[in-house]
């Protein structure tokens, strides 16, 4: 949607212009009952008239679900007792209304619920979340506005496409009455939902009333205002040229296949837009702490402590005990557990302040009498209400409760209270950051960092006395005095590395620390413990406090923390932080571990060993080779862990991971050549390339477009939907020069943070013109990418051995292969072969054996049966 509207003046008896000019005489030209192709996607089945959609079918007999009359009649009655903003707010909100979202507000009950739902309904439509606005809902509300200035509201359809188009580039008022009823044209060249040009009809039905979209069941005579007997001829006998706007209307609808062709393109204009954050509604409804109509309950005790402050906001610990006597116990295998859930709504004057909600998982034999469920908010000084719901995920019971708060100033001293819970977290709690004293590396703007640099520390507080600073786990400087800065000689390209600070006082304790990755890109998906610190000793309780970084628009969906390989606690939304109590023997050497999940299925995962001050760091890294074996050029399937035998730098390797890739996600990016010498072979590429993520991009897959000329631009960004990559490649234009190597450098830099499996398919047809950086700078950067290249050169000529020789030795090193073609009309098959390829190949793991602290390249070979050749890296920088 965009965010500026510039609302066209209504017009009448005015010819339409330029591009719409040239599409009303083609559209005019077209017979009765012709055909063109329509830009409807293809694979989209539209509803034929009277037919039901496949999921409102039932079988015979007795139906659970209420019928559509029932339901509408249902959600009116419970729309009318909303009171007047939400009932005003649902009619504002009813064109962009998504899948199940009405059905949920309608079920919540108490306004403060419905006023976070508000809130949650359009931060899950910001395109920008990092900014203090959101432009879609301005820009939404503000066509509301502009709807009943210029309609009288939103229920008509004028209003309704306004909301989810913006303004046609025309609108043209068709003045013919008596013959017509009052009817309008509407010209895009493109709208919000539809990337491509086309009109729109309202009119008036028997001349009264709101306007109403026109649909081709409606029948000609619907635009009639005096029963006349209407036809193209008289149309524009009749009704001059704004007659003739109307018949390329009709025309335009005729074009797109009949009434089923033209219901499925109107079904996409009026469709709500998509919605960012998908998971939303899910999230939203798990969050409620009402009972369920005749839940069974139990009892439990609510302890409430203020242990510290953490910046500017004092810490609220709490802790409800549950018997276990009360619960039931889920047995998998030879295990058996409590499994509890535990859901919290904070109020504040009657709004909802804060939401948590966390699993807890106990293994029975190790269970004390009452199961502690732990939960930590940061909270301002004042007044709250507490409402709570603990769920038996076995037996089904549930414990409700509310408590009044009230939270305790951070200028106060922290109130200590002679409980158990006070009791068996003081060493957890004296990890909490009291914001006196604070560490942190900012942001480095300008994109990837080479060369030169200079970092400067924020830091709070008066007692820091000495800073360490290390760059990939070595130390590079030691500072006694402020300015607290450094600089770092980050190399030629863009590599990730860590910074890492670490603020001491006189007496050489720990005060803070920060860590960074520079060059991490913009997809980097990563989790640190922040807390417990390595290998500190703790008896009875430690504080796990994880960092988790994630793409942009991107969210989590849940934290997993362990003790050991026991998993203690789900959290489901920021802070990621609990206490954690520690067994018996909290002494004995242990390791604390988060484990950060999205949406799609993907993680990331940091471990953190406590209690083992004698433990000597060894960094062992852990290598993940997908492998493709072929048979000549085919792909060899059915092949198991034995077949493989993994050597680095001549040293045999234990594989500890073996997985078929075939469902296993993708991230695939395609580099494409718009250089000047491209022109007569961009279509085919862009089709080509278009028909490569239509067939490789699965749900759980990213795919990213990227273009150089004599530079390198993003044109789309790691996405799963192709269609914003289609409109990409629309978007490409063939002009200046070639820089092929900045532009495989560029693109292997977006893909620094992704994990799993990476291609970049690279389509150019000549050789580097203007390149800032050599051959060996590219092929060294893509060694350590370990992103499979898949470079496919276009018409080359066949006496330039060198480029090939090039393009080859980048798809060897990198476990891709190399294409050369004639042109653009077999870059379909070379396309299909790579993603056959991607689906064939086998996931290889080891931990290297070799500890050493040297950063030379490590050379990796993969053998398998005899006559079959395994192709992967070529190696590694550890």
């Amino acid at each position: 949607m965009a965010v500026n509207i510039e609302k066209p003046a209504q017009r009448s008896l005015r010819p339409l212009g330029g591009a719409a000019a040239v599409l009303l005489l083609l559209l005019v030209a077209v017979p009765a009952g012709a055909r063109q192709d329509s830009p409807v996607a293809a694979g989209e089945r539209p509803v034929a008239a009277g037919e039901k959609p496949a999921e409102d079918k039932k079988p015979a007999g007795e139906g659970k679900k209420p019928s559509k009359k029932q339901k509408k009649a249902k959600d009116k009655d419970l729309i009318a007792a909303l009171p007047e903003k939400y009932r005003i707010w649902l009619d504002d909100v009813e064109a962009i209304l998504g899948e199940g979202e009405k059905d949920l507000f309608l079920e919540l009950e108490k306004d403060y619920q419905r006023d976070a739902f508000i809130e949650r309904f359009w931060k899950a439509r910001d395109p920008y979340p990092d900014t203090g606005r959101n432009e879609y809902r301005e820009d939404y509300q503000g066509r509301v506005r502009e709807a009943r200035e210029t309609f009288g509201g939103v229920k008509d359809d004028r209003g309704k496409v306004l909301l989810t188009n913006g303004w046609p580039a025309e609108r043209i008022e068709v003045r013919c009455a008596p013959w017509l009823v009052p009817t309008e044209v509407w010209y895009y060249q493109q709208s919000d939902t539809v990337r491509f040009e086309f009109l729109l009809i309202f009119y008036k039905m028997w001349g009264a009333g709101a306007f109403r979209l026109y649909e081709p069941f409606d029948g000609l005579q619907a635009l009639s205002g005096d029963q006349t007997r209407l036809s193209g001829n008289f149309i524009e006998s009749h009704c001059g040229e704004s007659g003739r706007a109307l018949l390329a209307a009709l025309a335009f609808y005729q074009s797109q296949g009949g009434q089923l062709g033209t219901m499925s393109l109107m079904g996409r204009i009026v469709a709500p837009p998509e919605v960012l954050e998908k998971e939303w509604i899910a999230t939203f409804s798990a969050y409620s702490t009402d009972l369920p109509p005749g839940a069974a309950t139990f009892d439990a005790k609510l302890e409430v402590n203020y242990p510290s402050r953490n910046q500017s906001r004092t810490v609220l610990q709490g802790n409800v005990l549950v018997p276990k006597t009360e619960l039931g116990t889920t047995v998998l295998g030879s295990s058996e557990s409590y499994n509890l859930l535990l859901t919290g709504e904070i109020l504040r004057e009657g709004q909802l302040f804060d939401g948590f909600r966390y699993k807890f998982d106990f293994p029975v034999a190790e269970a004390p009498e009452r199961l502690p469920l732990l939960f930590e908010r940061s909270l301002r000084a004042g007044s709250y209400h507490l409402i709570y719901k603990v769920e038996d995920l076995a037996s089904g019971k549930q414990h409700r409760a509310e408590q009044a708060l009230e939270v305790p100033s951070i200028e106060m001293a922290p109130i200590q209270y002679d409980s158990e819970t006070e009791r068996i977290l003081a060493e957890a709690n004296a990890a909490i950051s009291s914001g006196e004293t604070t560490v942190k590396i900012p942001p480095l703007l300008g994109g990837w960092q080479t060369g030169m640099v200079r970092i400067e520390a924020l830091t709070t507080g008066n007692d820091i006395a000495k800073m360490v600073f290390t760059l990939d786990d070595l130390p590079i400087l030691i500072k006694n005095k402020a300015p607290w800065n450094v600089e770092l000689d980050l190399g030629k390209t863009p590599r990730a590395r860590i910074l890492r600070l670490e603020a001491f006082d006189a007496a050489g304790k720990s005060l803070a620390t920060d860590e960074r990755v520079l060059n991490a890109g913009d997809h980097r998906f990563a989790v640190r413990l922040s807390e417990p610190r390595p290998n500190k000793m703790y008896s009875k309780s430690v504080r796990a406090q994880a960092e988790i970084v994630v793409p942009k628009g991107d969210v989590v969906e849940r934290v997993e923390l362990y003790l050991n390989e026991t998993l203690l606690a789900t959290l489901y939304q920021p802070p990621w932080t609990l206490p954690v109590l520690l067994p018996e023997d909290g002494a004995a050497p242990a390791y604390v571990r988060a484990v950060a999940y999205r949406p799609d299925g993907s993680a990331a995962e940091d471990l953190v060993f406590i209690n083992a001050p004698d433990l000597e760091n060894v960094e062992v890294d852990f290598v993940e080779l997908y492998t493709l074996v072929v048979d000549g050029n085919r792909p060899v399937q059915g092949l198991t862990q034995t077949d493989f035998t993994i050597f680095e730098d001549g040293a045999r390797q234990e594989i500890v991971r073996f997985e078929k890739v075939e469902n296993l996600p993708i991230h695939a990016g395609v580099l494409l050549d718009t250089s000047a010498s491209m022109e007569g072979q961009l279509d085919g590429a862009r089709r080509a390339a278009l028909q490569f993520f239509e067939r490789t991009i699965k749900p759980r897959d990213r795919a990213a477009l990227m273009t150089f000329n004599d530079h390198p631009l993003l044109a789309a960004p790691f996405t799963s939907e192709v269609p914003r990559i289609a409109a990409a490649l629309a978007g490409t234009k063939a002009e200046r020069g070639t820089s092929l190597y900045d532009a495989v450098i560029f693109a292997l830099y977006g893909f620094n943070g992704i994990n799993g499996q990476k291609a970049l398919v690279l389509l150019s047809d000549g050789k580097d013109e203007s390149s800032r950086f050599s051959y060996e700078d590219m092929l060294d950067y893509a060694r350590r990418s370990r992103v499979a290249i898949y470079p496919i050169g276009l018409a080359l000529p066949k006496l330039d051995m060198e480029v090939r020789r090039k393009l080859n030795k980048l798809a060897e090193e990198t476990g891709g292969r190399s294409f050369f073609l004639d042109q653009a009309a077999e870059l379909d098959a070379a396309y299909q072969q790579i993603e056959t390829e991607l689906r064939s190949r086998y996931l290889l793991a080891y931990q290297s054996s070799n500890t050493s602290s040297s950063q030379a390249f490590r050379s990796i070979e993969v053998k398998t049966k005899p006559g079959l050749e395994a192709k992967t890296l070529r190696g590694y920088y550890p």
